[in-house]
């Protein structure tokens, strides 16, 4: 399907256009019935150039909405309410970059890109060391620990991770849980190890 750069025109000998009685190609679409959503791209009405201007003059964004809603979709603000977690408070924990550290993006995405390289090094490293196992390994990164650990830092810095992750010293926020779950798993498979002295 050829698309024409400027005007929206997708050129095809096979689609007809949707108006009633019009034998013109459908070469321009139009919102369809059933909009973009979870389950997929939505649905598209293919018109001739004529019956999209007409489709296009009778187009209502708004429709079905209230007028609260239709006065939030107008603002400039609408959809920059939604926090995104790499410009939140707790951005740049555990190692993931924060965009605000950096001038360009690329960086951004090439710190972190180097973080997991070095962390698959590091858990390498201490499988093939003997005394930790691959799963022990990456759970002294879970918990920001290196293969130099004992019993003591270990528990400090579990009770240091429960108290950053759980809900109750985040004012109820349960965002956290599986970063809680992780630690306690970790911290509950690490003790066992005789080498952690």
């Amino acid at each position: 399907m050829a698309q024409s750069r400027f005007h929206g025109r997708f050129e095809t000998e096979t689609r007809g256009c949707e108006a009633p009685a019009c034998r013109e190609a459908g070469e321009f679409r139009a919102p369809g019935h059933r909009p973009n959503g979870f389950d997929g791209p939505g649905q598209w009405r293919w018109f001739c150039l004529e019956h999209v201007r007409q489709f296009n003059d009778g187009y209502d964004w708004f429709e079905g909405m209230n007028a609260d809603e239709i006065l939030a979709a107008q603002s400039p603000a609408s959809g920059w309410r939604t926090e995104s977690p790499t410009f939140g408070p707790r951005a740049g924990v555990d190692g993931m970059p924060r965009w605000a550290d950096f001038d360009d993006p690329l960086d951004a995405i090439s710190a972190r890109a180097g973080g997991i390289r070095s962390r698959a090094e590091r858990e390498a490293k201490m499988a093939m060391s003997g005394q930790f196992s691959k799963d022990e390994a990456a759970a002294l990164e879970v918990m920001g620990l290196g293969s130099d650990t004992d019993r003591r830092r270990l528990r400090r810095r579990y009770s240091e991770l429960v108290r950053r992750y759980h809900p109750d010293r985040n004012g109820g926020n349960r965002s956290h849980e599986a970063r809680l779950t992780a630690v306690v798993d970790a911290y509950q498979l690490l003790r066992q190890n005789k080498a952690i002295v």
